[in-house]
């Protein structure tokens, strides 16, 4: 061979960044490999759009065939993002013996496992260290660097919007619509943020990590999820107060038999090392029989950080081709785990509730945790309001089981001396 070329699946943010790594450092990356990569083709929406990027006209398409299908084409690069038809070019690619690297979270999380078997079934690579956590290297780490180990449990900080979002409200004691805001004048989040703050972005990629730690395809539909726009800036004021931080954590945890595996908004103390990762930075902490507990650290997106996932993969994958070894992805799946319920969760909560200012409510709230057998480890009356005479009472309860809290807040809500049930938390010590 006299080089290895690529096409390229998009040309936005991302794909711009991989096109000018492939270009600017051609020298380095020929002598990392002993051969030459040259970008073949990209895939663009407009080929006529000025670009901050100096490319050959010729190299430019609107089709995606004209990648997919091109002979001379031997490692696609997808960053198109979203499922489709990002998945239909990915299957594509791979049928036509093309080795594939990807960032798409998304494809992977709910399409991994058959993509994978796929790639096997036609000897070619399916690589995707982009999809999880930006230039922080984690997919490989736990396809060989953790693979002795056990994996326990997974707490991670995965999105780094909602994080942006969290320091704000924390910090700067912004409203959530304030921080939202911000993010959105800054670049860090989207005009429709969805699959950030409600915690789906989370959820695909803990399904990613999930499954590689317990050797499980996990569908991300299984997972729970609850995002961050219920929470206000008085929540974080009372977290400090108790010692804690308020992140959205995605969590697997697995026993023998079954995984438990959620994402949404916890307490954690404050003197904790994820409570202290801030602003739109992601870490994610591994704990493994062999290693304990481990912390990858860093830039969870951007293009440059992204950009680097996607060329190491590029580069393993061009020299096993320049040296001749197999690119054919490896699948290791022990039987299917059972998903433990949520309602099955046994944890410490935090409620935040605006009551009726007169003497005996609290009693009456008492009696209905009692009820259902949840201990107060402390309570605090916070602000009053004389005009509407309603006071606002803060609880944090021993560990109780899920689905006994959801029942109790129910029959709170049934209360006549409650006025709301303004937000509940879970807390992680």
């Amino acid at each position: 061979m006299k080089n290895i070329n690529i096409g390229l699946l998009g040309l936005g943010t991302i794909g711009t960044g991989v096109a000018e790594v492939l270009l600017s450092k051609a020298g380095k990356l020929t002598g990392q490999i002993g051969i030459p990569l040259t970008l073949q083709r990209i895939l663009v929406r407009d080929a006529n759009k000025q670009r901050s990027i100096e490319l050959e006209p010729h190299i430019l398409t609107n089709h995606a065939e004209d990648v997919i299908n091109d002979p001379e084409v031997n490692i696609i690069i997808e960053v198109i993002g979203g499922e489709h038809p990002a998945l239909e070019y990915i299957k594509q690619a791979i049928r036509n013996g093309k080795h594939v690297v990807t960032a798409n979270k998304e494809v992977i999380a709910k399409h991994g496992y058959e993509l994978l078997s796929l790639a096997r079934k036609h000897d070619v690579g399916l690589r995707y260290e982009a999809s999880v956590g930006g230039g922080i290297p984690l997919i490989s780490p736990f396809q060989q660097d953790l693979a002795a180990n056990d994996i326990s449990a997974i707490y991670a900080i995965l999105n780094g919007t909602t994080n942006y979002i969290l320091t704000q409200m924390s910090q700067e004691g912004l409203d959530f619509a304030s921080a939202l805001k911000r993010a959105q004048e800054l670049g860090y989040a989207e005009a429709n943020p969805t699959n950030d703050i409600e915690g789906i972005d989370a959820a695909y990629k803990l399904a990613i990590l999930s499954g590689l730690a317990f050797h499980t395809n996990v569908n991300p539909g299984n997972i729970y999820r609850e995002g961050i726009s219920r929470l206000q800036a008085n929540d974080f004021r009372y977290a400090k107060e108790f010692g804690y931080a308020i992140k959205l954590l995605a969590i697997a945890k697995r026993d023998s038999e079954a995984i438990e595996l959620r994402a949404h908004p916890v307490f954690i103390p404050e003197n904790s090392q994820l409570a202290k990762v801030d602003d739109v930075y992601n870490a994610i902490q591994v704990e493994g029989n062999l290693t304990g507990k481990l912390i990858f650290y860093g830039q969870g997106a951007g293009a440059l950080p992204t950009s680097s996932a996607i060329m190491a993969d590029v580069l393993a994958i061009a020299r096993n081709i320049y040296h001749g070894r197999s690119n054919a992805s490896k699948i290791e799946l022990e039987q299917k785990l059972k998903i433990k319920p949520m309602a099955d969760l046994k944890i410490h909560y935090y409620f935040r509730l605006t009551v009726i200012d007169r003497p005996g409510v609290l009693s009456k709230i008492s009696t209905v945790l009692g009820n259902n057998s949840i201990g107060i480890s402390s309570v605090i009356q916070k602000e009053s309001n004389s005009k509407s005479q309603t006071a606002v009472l803060v609880i944090m309860t021993h560990i109780a089981e899920e689905k006994a809290v959801q029942r109790a807040l129910q029959e709170i809500k049934g209360l006549k001396v409650v006025k709301e049930v303004s937000n509940f938390i879970r807390v992680e010590e």
